[in-house]
C-alpha cells in the first residue's frame, strides 16, 4: 500500500514540477540573466535551480505563492553563484580590469546602435551585474514585475528594506548607465 502511495505522490510531484517549470521558465531565465552574462553558465544555473526546485517541492506548504517560492530558490542559488564568482574575481582582479578597459575601447557604439533595443538591454544587464548583490536582487525582481511584498517574501526582508534597496539600486544603476553612454 505504501509503495502505491509513493508512486502516486511521485507522479503528482512530477506533474507539479513540470507545470511550475513551464509557467516560470521565462521568469527564471530573466532573473538568471540579471546575474550572469555567459549563456553556458546561465544554462547551468537554470539546471541547478530546476534541481533545487525539484528537491524543495515536497517541502512546499503553500504558505507563499508558487512564484515567490520559485524565485526564492533561484535567488538562493544565484547568491551562492555570485559569492563564488566574487572570490574568483578578487584573485583575477588585475586581468579583469585590463580586459574590461579593452572592451570599453572596442565597444564604442554608433549613435544608431545606441538606440537599438537589444543594445540598451545589454547595457542595462551589464550595469545590473555591477551592483551590489542586494541591489541586484531587488532590481531584478522589480523588473520582473514583482511587488514590494513579493520581493520581501523572496528575499526574507521587510518591505521597507525592499524600498530602500530599490531606491539606492536605482541611483547607482542610473550612474552606471550614464558611464556606459
Amino acid at each position: 500500500m505504501e509503495d502505491t502511495y509513493s508512486v502516486v505522490k511521485s507522479l503528482n510531484n512530477q506533474a507539479i514540477f513540470t507545470e511550475w517549470m513551464t509557467e516560470y521558465e521565462k521568469l527564471l531565465r530573466h532573473i538568471i540573466t540579471g546575474f550572469e552574462a555567459k549563456p553556458a553558465i546561465q544554462d547551468e544555473l537554470f539546471q541547478e535551480i530546476a534541481l533545487n526546485i525539484w528537491r524543495a517541492l515536497p517541502k512546499f506548504r503553500a504558505d507563499s505563492a508558487v512564484k515567490t517560492f520559485v524565485a526564492r530558490i533561484a535567488h538562493n542559488v544565484l547568491a551562492t553563484h555570485v559569492a563564488k564568482a566574487v572570490k574568483t574575481v578578487k584573485a583575477d582582479h588585475d586581468l579583469t580590469e585590463l580586459s574590461t578597459e579593452a572592451e570599453k575601447d572596442t565597444n564604442q557604439p554608433t549613435p544608431y546602435q545606441s538606440l537599438d533595443k537589444n543594445q540598451r538591454q545589454q547595457r542595462l544587464l551589464s550595469a545590473i551585474r555591477q551592483l551590489k548583490l542586494e541591489q541586484q536582487q531587488v532590481i531584478t525582481l522589480a523588473l520582473e514585475g514583482m511587488s514590494y511584498q513579493e520581493i520581501s517574501e523572496v528575499l526574507a526582508i521587510t518591505t521597507n528594506l525592499v524600498g530602500v534597496r530599490l531606491q539606492r539600486g536605482k541611483a547607482v544603476l542610473a550612474a552606471l548607465l550614464e558611464k556606459l553612454l
